[in-house]
């Protein structure tokens, strides 16, 4: 069944024009960017801000920079935006964009780690800024870490193109404004900060190509709005806790081609809880990514890092490589994800062609964890006629401890992974497997490593291009520099296909 577009608002659909009408050519004769009709000519953003950042200038903030609703703060290619203070963040009320480029991507970060990288990014084990995904040093560190991009209930647009967030995070001041109606209440005193709050059911998310490194906690704490997030990497994500991409009610949009390595909880994330009133049931497509060692600095031992569907979200989950994370794809069955929504009226899974490969018992013994429902799929590899004894060739959802939908049918879900253990190497370019750590949760890092697939890969022509068509969510934007490039679903499993088309990390 093809999904349909989502219709935009008329509020969405007048922001978009608006932002269309501000588009002139920059001071730079041989490449014209997007630009608002004002300049920033200070080096250093203080209190409130609006207007645009130039092509290849370096720029710094110590504290909040507020943009106001109505106005519209424009980083061009090539931009360094570059924290003195963990104190530093954007406040974005109206709209904030980032229009990095492959050639020239935009930095958000610390001066001293922008500086500094061998000291500040590592690729080891041992890594003296970020232990084991979490940035310990930096939380108090000046010139490192930052607040994030934190955006009000009002914000129109966040559009990321091309662009670097690393180190954010650090912990909500006593009586910050986040802590305000202004923000949602989304923060407590004391809360980690999330490296994006973004909360507006009839705005627009798009965040595109870019990297995040280091941060305290969510990637992305989505709490209704159109989102497109597609072919980003992410490392070094959290100590103990937070998602990736992590959406609730009223979040409409698509998640696909990112690259999600050694996660601390949750990878792609979709809830309906908080939904507000007159907005729609939380639909995320999450499709083309690849998951690899998710899950295992989680407090909560029932958290897989990879899909995760729960609270009456509904959504399709295809083509996915989910490789050493701690369970296999959730769908939650208290409070229930919305099962019936995630499957197509012509009997169709809600997900299928994902590929799993686990290096213990521990992980392709949970590849259908028996505390979830679990979702059997024929076009899943490996697939669950090969292992789980309770299969009968139907498609359904079982809940642990309840009896089958056939007659006669044991009551337990389990099955004996020790048969899949180093089954079904997906044959990433550069990767070792099995892996070489003792303890999976110390690599979180992509750097060094090629996760495209290499000749004879099982993630070769596995995928469905029919399953599922991209929901396409920020289709109001058609700006040429502010539309979202939406890939559609692979004949190849993963965020790295071998038409080039997917992630270009």
């Amino acid at each position: 069944m093809k999904v349909l577009h989502v219709l935009m608002s008329a509020t969405v659909v007048a922001s978009a024009l608006f932002l269309n009408s501000c588009t002139k050519d920059s001071t730079s004769v041989s490449t014209p960017q997007f630009k608002t009709a004002t300049t920033i000519t200070s080096d250093t953003l203080s209190g409130s801000v609006k207007g645009t950042m130039l092509s290849g200038k370096t720029y710094y903030f110590s504290g909040p920079v507020t943009v106001n609703a109505g106005d519209t703060l424009v980083m061009q290619s090539g931009v360094k935006l570059l924290s003195k203070s963990p104190n530093a963040m954007l406040l974005i009320n109206g709209s904030f964009i980032s229009l990095g480029t492959k050639e020239n991507p935009n930095w958000i970060t610390g001066v001293d780690a922008y500086n500094n990288p061998s000291t500040y990014k590592q690729t080891t084990y041992s890594d003296p800024t970020v232990d084991k995904g979490l940035c310990l040093t930096c939380l108090n560190g000046v010139g490192k870490l930052w607040g994030g991009i934190q955006c009000a209930t009002t914000c129109a647009l966040l559009d990321l193109k091309w662009t670097h967030l690393d180190f954010v995070g650090g912990t909500v001041g006593s009586g910050s404004v986040l802590t305000t109606a202004t923000y949602g209440s989304s923060y407590a005193s004391g809360d980690l900060l999330f490296a994006i709050l973004f909360e507006n059911p009839n705005g627009n998310l798009i965040v595109e190509d870019s990297w995040f490194y280091g941060t305290s906690t969510d990637c992305a704490r989505i709490k209704g709005g159109k989102i497109h997030i597609m072919r980003n990497t992410i490392e070094k994500m959290a100590f103990n806790d937070g998602d990736a991409f992590n959406v609730k009610g009223g979040t409409v949009g698509d998640m696909a081609y990112n690259l999600i390595i050694g996660t601390a909880k949750g990878g792609t994330k979709a809830a309906s809880s908080g939904q507000a009133v007159g907005a729609p049931q939380t639909f995320i497509n999450m499709y083309n990514n690849t998951y690899v060692n998710g899950g295992w600095r989680s407090v909560d031992p029932d958290r897989g890092a990879n899909v995760d569907f729960e609270s009456n979200a509904r959504g399709y989950a295809f083509n996915n490589i989910i490789v050493n994370c701690r369970t296999g794809i959730r769908y939650l069955e208290n409070p229930k994800a919305d099962t019936t929504s995630s499957v197509n009226p012509n009997g169709d899974s809600g997900y299928g062609n994902n590929l799993y490969y686990g290096d213990s018992v521990s992980v392709t013994g949970q590849f259908l964890a028996s505390s979830h429902l679990a979702k059997l799929n024929t076009t899943d590899i490996p697939a669950p006629g090969s292992y789980y004894t309770l299969y009968k060739g139907a498609h359904w959802f079982v809940v642990a401890g309840q009896p089958q939908p056939s007659a006669g049918a044991p009551t337990s879900n389990g099955y004996d992974g020790s048969s899949l253990v180093g089954k079904n190497n997906p044959k990433f370019v550069n990767y070792p497997l099995p892996t070489t750590s003792a303890h999976l949760r110390d690599i979180t890092w992509a750097g060094g490593y090629d996760f495209h697939l290499a000749s004879g890969s099982p993630a070769i022509g596995a995928g469905s291009t029919t399953a599922i068509t991209p929901i396409n969510a920020t289709s109001a934007i058609s700006n040429k520099y502010l539309v979202a490039t939406v890939t559609p679903p692979n004949k190849d499993m993963g965020a790295y296909p071998t038409d080039g088309t997917g992630n270009q990390h």
